[in-house]
């Protein structure tokens, strides 16, 4: 394998007080996040939340009406971007161009000489497994290896700073493994590492720290452990005969695929609900632990609307849910 390029000395990134709108459009509202080298930050939002105008920012791509955005606490230049790699969500390169050649090209337009940029992108196409298509066209390739050619085109100069959009959509299970183990490799080696996503258990697995934002603003930050212990609900599974059980009247049902679960004030305890839920039946699991990213998340910018402070009643949600909230398995649980 070809020696690559490797990002060096790379400083954080600090977006502070953006604020951006198209028109009355209002996009971004003060939105503020900080990525710290040799760490990887999740950067999550529903749709039309402002990921991609404030990477766009970040970029130069767009001004933002207001706020900051800093790299080792300096303003951004074209020189220092100049060290940045990013991979827009709406691919950036040239179907009928040879993948080798375009490769070189960004990394010449990055400052690199023509064979230290052709090594480069070798050894990135190598290590993608691309090796053997690059001197193929980009649109004969299939839509995860282009996903790849474009990762490489971010790479390929080395740089300081990854900001990726959306890096793993449409990837397979394989193509997922790789990036993630090139994302891991990078910030191992002192890059400074954001992207976004819709996959949270993804995210959950590959980052260190998150950012979510909720129309324009940040709505919580920083690093996801600490986030999950800080939080003031705790995230209960309980199953009595082997049947799911849930406390009656307290907190909120969610629902993943088959499976649901409740989110309790912290200030209930587990041997409270373990009681409960023994007064009730045998207990056959029981799981009481910080809330999920997907359960922060949907917190954060998705409440279940209702009239108790934009969450449904835990007893009504268990019915819409279709957890078996009716067959006599809830429990009230004695606060003495």
């Amino acid at each position: 394998m070809r020696c690559q390029t490797w990002p060096v000395a790379a400083q954080e990134l600090e977006v502070q007080g953006l604020e951006k709108s198209f028109g009355d459009l209002v996009v971004l509202q003060g939105l503020s996040l900080r990525v710290t080298p040799g760490r990887i930050l999740g950067f999550l939002g529903r749709n039309g939340a402002g990921k991609t105008t404030t990477m766009r920012c970040i970029f130069g791509l767009l001004d933002q009406d207001a706020g900051t955005i800093t790299y080792g606490g300096r303003e951004l230049t074209r020189s220092i971007r100049r060290s940045f790699g990013y991979m827009p969500e709406e691919r950036g390169l040239y179907p009928k161009m040879a993948v080798i050649t375009q490769l070189v090209h960004f990394g010449r337009l990055a400052g690199m000489g023509r064979r230290d940029a052709r090594d480069a992108a070798m050894g990135w196409l190598d290590q993608l497994g691309l090796g053997e298509r690059a001197g193929d066209n980009l649109e004969t390739l299939s839509h995860g290896n282009q996903q790849r050619v474009q990762l490489a085109a971010a790479l390929v100069h080395g740089p300081q700073v990854l900001v990726l959009d959306e890096p793993f959509s449409g990837l397979d299970p394989v193509g997922v493994s790789e990036m993630g183990t090139v994302l891991r490799e990078a910030a191992a080696r002192g890059a400074t590492i954001l992207f976004s996503s819709h996959q949270l258990e993804l995210v959950e697995d590959l980052c260190v720290d998150v950012a979510i934002i909720n129309g324009g603003r940040t709505v919580a930050a920083g690093d996801l452990t600490s986030i999950r212990t800080r939080a003031g609900y705790r995230r209960v599974e309980v199953s009595v005969s082997g049947a799911p059980w849930v406390p009656d009247g307290i907190g909120t049902v969610r629902v993943e695929g088959e499976r649901a679960h409740v989110l309790v004030p912290e200030t209930v305890t587990a041997e409270e609900l373990l009681a409960a839920a023994s007064a009730a039946g045998p207990v056959t699991a029981f799981r009481y632990e910080a809330p999920s990213l997907a359960d922060l998340f949907h917190e954060a910018v998705a409440p279940v609307e209702g009239s108790d402070g934009g969450r449904v009643p835990m007893s009504v949600a268990a019915r819409t849910a279709g957890s078996p909230g009716d067959d006599g398995r809830g429990g009230g649980v004695s606060r003495g």
